[in-house]
């Protein structure tokens, strides 16, 4: 299961707006992963001030990895995938989220509906 960036946050927050069966279903996956993206994605929204966490960002790779979740970088072929897919949806972030979760034959766990029109398993309740 390829995380989201609202899902890693309310996940981590014991968030309220994480459904209960989607956090069972996180919990209870054999394989989980975020993008190197998303960490990005993370930064660039607590420069701007647009976000804050209840930890220190440095906390974060802690974080991950004692809850077992893969960090997977950006490969040539997420991009290649990248310059292929229709554009349903403009958000670089959520369409690299989108190659990442096709190469590696992972579900997206996202609330976001804008993802149904390509080809990747979406999990949301």
């Amino acid at each position: 299961m390829l995380l989201d960036t609202h899902t890693l946050l309310w996940f981590l927050d014991d968030s309220p707006r994480l459904p209960q069966k989607v956090r069972e279903q996180i919990e209870d996956a054999n394989r989980l992963a975020v993008s190197i993206v998303t960490l990005w994605e993370i930064a660039i929204k607590l420069s701007i001030k647009k976000l804050e966490l209840q930890f220190e960002f440095q906390e974060l790779r802690a974080f991950l990895e004692q809850l077992g979740i893969e960090v997977i970088p950006i490969t040539f072929a997420d991009v290649q995938c990248y310059v292929t897919l229709p554009l349903h949806h403009r958000d670089p972030f959520d369409r690299l989220l989108i190659a990442q979760g096709m190469n590696r034959s992972l579900s997206l766990v996202s609330a976001e509906t804008k993802f149904d029109p390509y080809a990747i398993s979406r999990v949301w309740e």
